[in-house]
């Protein structure tokens, strides 16, 4: 098992930010899947996600979960990656194996992203959407990690580490279960201090 700790100095020295930032989505992502299928119950329903099942012509789909938040934001959790929207700045796209933010001016979507061809078009922002680009990457990025601070505290760190027992596979990096939570702050803080790195 690689295993990288969060805020990894050489890592971030060694000009690897984004693979850091990668290998945490990626196992983020790995997590979610888990969550949805606990043996006590789909834990994403129990925090409040609505599930979104795909319509007949669209069943090689997995469902759509999406979280509404207070101030008309929403989070939309895909296997290829996490949007993040504001009714006001827009919307951002994370995509699981690049991260590298993705802006639109349009905060809502035509449809549930059954596929990554269903999310509207997405760039990287011009310098007028920066600063709109740059604050909802670090929200979500903050939720992420408030997100997996609520794993520790109510299901324990227990549960999260046998979350990634499958996915350690002897060739993934690895951020261990009890520093996950803290992985997503300073990769909060790196983006908002150094977007470019990012983008």
């Amino acid at each position: 098992m690689s295993i990288v700790l969060p805020g990894d100095k050489a890592q971030v020295e060694s000009g690897e930010p984004i693979e850091h930032a990668i290998h945490l989505l990626s196992q983020q992502v790995w997590c979610w899947g888990k969550d949805i299928t606990r043996g006590e119950g789909n834990w994403l329903l129990e925090i409040g996600f609505d599930r979104i099942k795909p319509p007949e012509d669209r069943d090689e789909c997995s469902s759509v979960y999406v979280l509404r938040l207070p101030e008309g934001r929403s989070v939309i959790l895909r296997g290829f990656g996490v949007y993040f929207s504001d009714s006001h700045r827009g919307g951002v796209f994370l995509p699981r194996f690049q991260f590298r933010p993705q802006y639109t001016s349009t905060a809502t979507l035509e449809c549930p992203p059954w596929s990554d061809s269903d999310l509207p078009d997405l760039d990287a922002p011009t310098d007028a959407q920066r600063q709109d680009c740059v604050s909802l990457t670090v929200e979500l990025l903050d939720w992420i990690g408030s997100y997996e601070q609520g794993i520790a505290d109510r299901l324990g760190t227990e549960y999260r580490r046998s979350s990634l027992q499958q996915w350690d596979n002897g060739e993934r990096v690895i951020i261990p279960a009890a520093l996950m939570a803290e992985a997503w702050r300073q990769l909060s803080v790196r983006v908002a201090d150094d977007f470019e790195a990012y983008s």
